[in-house]
């Protein structure tokens, strides 16, 4: 029988170590594989942030140093399909460690590059080898936890969208403001990273090589989807500032990387051994959570970034004086998670309307903060962000939950591969989504008030100091409207989604002895040998 026949079944695969019990030194290997994960996320986030210290500590201009983010989010996006592949074939605990090493290790380095080139090259590559560290996260808490505390797993997983990127904006400012030394932004994961190592060697269990898998390997659909998903960041990540279709880059990039990408799927759908299992989408709670998830991912982008953004044109603001928005979202997290958790294990609750409102809590923070002024601080963003802090773990614990209940623990891999492609595209989608929109919107307003001002100076004495001063307004007024204009288009989107997941499937909590009130039958469409 195939490996797929045997994920049908549920039995293990010949020669596959026997499942771990759960045990205090097996929780603290999963802390140490969540702490790995969400430094990968710091890896990622936090040099994005104070990008224009590096730039001026590396002596690049603005452009070159843009692509950094770039490479970056490219490299992670192209690992992710394959992460819990290889994972299972080298063994998750020998796989973790080297990838984790590899991160820290360039981390340790970079500030020490001074060539753009070699620097680029290795923040991809590290993209790659942190990237791979998060689908290791979801596809261990599926196996090793008992259903009595998978929800809690998922909880952590979760971290990873919900604490980890928004707490970055708080480090990033610690990094460069406090510690005034932008070297930080790459050192500050090596302590935690270190930690997590340790947890990892002590606790994940030794499983055996699983090498005759190499054979079985679908290479020629990894040859394309690498550089096909690479490619798609690229033109997605680097749209807005070459103006899309207009550069020559961008097109030949979303061309190439949409030909390559669709010609990788279709090569995984065929293959009796693929990297992720295209098949489980045809389970209703799967593609439509997924669907859920890319627009999900695309409405936090509001959170935390957008506003600390916005502050810092409207205001001047360097990044520690709006740094604590990045902790009122992000800390919360840490027990509004685990308590969402176990709402959800409660008879009585239905994981679609928990979602549901975190959703409408999520476009209210949105709608709240449409009504933004020139005159906005900090304190005008608590309410918005602390409706944000409630409504994350709301919906992606709750989305995270509905998915993966039609799953097998077997099938976690397949499904940790697909979750994480789309956690990294919708956030970088979501990013060029704001700048379009704040550029064409911007120059909308502009026009505008320019155009009424036009009307009304024309009864005024001309002045050269009346007309700077003028332009300044506008140019300010123009960007708060196009920030509203932002605000409420995903206040939309998150209110649309609701619909959506009142269509998911209905699953019934999970009882504490582990399994489900009346069991929710798995759909074996596609699971065949």
């Amino acid at each position: 029988m195939s490996e797929l026949g045997t994920l049908q079944t549920g039995s293990p695969p010949s020669g596959a170590a026997p499942q771990p019990l759960f045990s205090t030194r097996l929780a603290l290997g999963l802390m140490g594989i969540l702490l790995a994960a969400m430094t990968a996320g710091l890896i990622g986030r936090v040099p994005g942030l104070v990008l224009s210290d590096i730039q001026g500590a590396l002596g690049v201009g603005r452009d070159d140093g843009s692509w950094l983010t770039t490479a970056y989010s490219a490299g992670e996006l192209a690992a992710m399909p394959f992460a819990s592949w290889f994972a299972i074939t080298f063994s998750m605990r020998r796989f973790h460690l080297t990838t984790l090493a590899c991160a820290l290790a360039i981390s340790a380095i970079i500030p020490t590059i001074e060539d753009l080139d070699l620097l680029l090259g290795l923040r991809a590559f590290q993209g790659m080898v942190a990237g791979a560290m998060i689908p290791v996260l979801m596809m261990a808490a599926l196996r090793f936890l008992p259903p009595p505390l998978r929800l809690y797993g998922l909880a952590l997983f979760a971290l990873t969208a919900t604490c980890s990127p928004n707490v970055a904006l708080w480090i990033a400012a610690l990094c460069v403001d406090r510690l005034e030394d932008w070297r930080w932004v790459y050192w500050h994961v090596i302590p935690p990273g270190l930690l997590a190592a340790g947890l990892v060697a002590w606790g994940i269990p030794e499983m055996p090589l699983e090498l005759p898998r190499l054979r079985q390997g679908n290479w020629l659909g990894m040859a394309l989807g690498m550089p096909g998903l690479a490619l798609l960041v690229v033109g997605v990540d680097q749209g807005v500032r070459l103006e899309w279709l207009h550069s020559p880059l961008i097109t030949a990039a979303l061309g190439v990387g949409t030909v390559f990408t669709a010609l990788f799927l279709v090569s995984e759908w065929r293959h009796p051994a693929p990297f992720i299992r295209l098949q489980l989408l045809e389970r209703r709670n799967i593609w439509l959570s997924f669907l859920i998830f890319l627009f999900l991912l695309m409405t936090l982008s509001t959170s935390v970034t957008f506003p600390a953004n916005v502050l810092a044109n409207l205001q001047g603001f360097r990044i520690e004086q709006s740094a604590s928005i990045g902790l009122i979202v992000g800390l919360p997290q840490l027990v509004l998670g685990p308590c969402v958790a176990l709402l959800l294990y409660r008879k009585w609750v239905d994981a679609r309307y928990v979602f549901a409102s975190g959703l409408a809590c999520i476009s209210v923070a949105c709608w709240q903060a449409s009504g933004i002024t020139d005159e906005w601080m900090v304190q005008q963003f608590i309410t918005a962000e602390v409706l944000q802090a409630v409504g994350q773990p709301m919906a992606v614990i709750s989305l995270l939950f509905l998915a993966t209940s039609v799953v097998q623990p077997r099938e976690g891999p397949f499904v940790a591969g697909l979750v994480n492609i789309l956690r990294v595209f919708s956030t970088t989608l979501g990013g060029a989504l704001i700048g379009q929109v704040t550029a064409v919107r911007s120059q909308f307003h502009s026009e505008m008030l320019l155009d009424h001002a036009g009307h009304q100076m024309a009864r005024l004495p001309s002045s050269d100091a009346l007309f700077s001063t003028l332009g300044d307004v506008v140019t300010q007024q123009a960007s708060v409207l196009a920030t509203a204009d932002v605000y409420r288009i995903f206040g939309i989107l998150a209110l649309v989604l609701i619909p959506l997941v009142l269509c998911l499937r209905y699953i019934p909590p999970p009882t504490v002895g582990g399994t489900s009130q009346t069991a929710p039958p798995l759909l074996a469409a596609g699971v065949s040998s």
